[in-house]
């Protein structure tokens, strides 16, 4: 949970005086969120029942961008101006293939809104600010330190993610403003990764703002991107040296049903073999629309066998947001 006392070092935090735009009214565009969620929504378990991090102001009527797992089967959202105002808002949608979630301030945020900017141009070494809600205290200097592939183990896939370092501490939903003052991105993950001689060096993933402009008006208009929902397993698949294991499975999805078990190893999709996430991914995803029926090659102790799963579409296992 975000804490309102901590603050960035002040030698990470950015100086007004080495930027040519209007820094503290960028930053006033990010606010912080906070959502609570019903005991028994179906994401409850994993992402809790009260969440909190930041969204960024993105339309002077009060839309704000966020990361949508902080507001996914939200049943009340509250936006936090960095001076302590909080407005009621409401969660339009949740992208699961970007993972963008937008809500709507129902009453008057009173606050600028930030300009979208061009993530494609970022380039690695280029400098950067990841803020989150709270003014300049809560923001920090990074840099871009790598642009790839982002397979998640909860069926999600970016094709070129945004790394920046150092990494923030409270990052979920937090604004990537570029030197030009635009927003490029917003927070996802921290990630820890060796340095090769026992250090451990942390980073952002941030999801690129490129990735918006699409699928924006559909998602304000329709809830969800106009598309036919993809195929979901309800599987949590972990990537190591030992291939892919099966690390949990979604209470009542798809993989359940169908028999898949904690510690079994995916070593196929039909007749392919897959050893990566992003193949197997990529696999699932073009094997039809959701309610497809798939193939999987296991390996169950020691045995090689075949399951078949019906796969399903993700969000009819999650509650709807209701307008209060």
């Amino acid at each position: 949970m975000q804490n309102p006392d901590w603050e960035i070092p002040l030698n990470l935090q950015p100086d007004p005086d080495d930027y040519s735009f209007d820094l503290e009214k960028v930053l006033r565009s990010v606010v912080g969120l906070r959502a609570n969620v019903p005991a028994d929504a179906f994401t409850a378990g994993a992402l809790g029942t009260e969440r909190s991090g930041s969204g960024v102001v993105i339309r002077d009527d009060g839309l704000v961008l966020t990361i949508g797992y902080l507001i996914t089967e939200a049943e009340s959202v509250w936006l936090i101006s960095s001076d302590g105002r909080a407005v009621p808002g409401h969660a339009l949608a949740y992208d699961q293939t970007t993972g963008f979630g937008v809500v709507q301030a129902l009453g008057r945020l009173n606050l600028p809104a930030v300009e979208l900017g061009n993530s494609d141009r970022l380039r690695i070494s280029d400098s950067c600010i990841l803020a989150a809600g709270g003014g300049r205290e809560h923001a920090i200097e990074a840099k871009v330190v790598g642009r790839q592939e982002f397979a998640g183990y909860w069926e999600y896939l970016l094709d070129e993610a945004i790394y920046t370092a150092p990494a923030h501490p409270f990052w979920s939903g937090g604004g990537l403003i570029g030197a030009d003052g635009t927003l490029l991105g917003v927070g996802s993950l921290i990630l820890q990764q060796g340095d090769g001689k026992g250090r451990r060096a942390d980073m952002n993933m941030i999801v690129p703002i490129s990735l918006l402009p699409p699928i924006l008006d559909d998602l304000l208009t329709l809830g969800r991107v106009g598309q036919p929902p993809r195929p979901w397993l309800g599987v949590y698949v972990m990537e190591g040296e030992g291939g892919l294991v099966v690390g949990g499975l979604a209470d009542g999805g798809p993989a359940e049903r169908a028999g898949l078990r904690a510690g079994d190893r995916i070593t196929g999709f039909d007749e392919e073999e897959v050893g990566d996430l992003g193949t197997l991914w990529r696999r699932l995803w073009n094997s039809g629309a959701a309610g497809s029926t798939v193939r999987l090659r296991l390996s169950r102790d020691g045995t090689e066998i075949g399951l078949r799963v019906t796969t399903a579409d993700r969000a009819r296992f999650l509650r709807t947001p209701r307008l209060h």
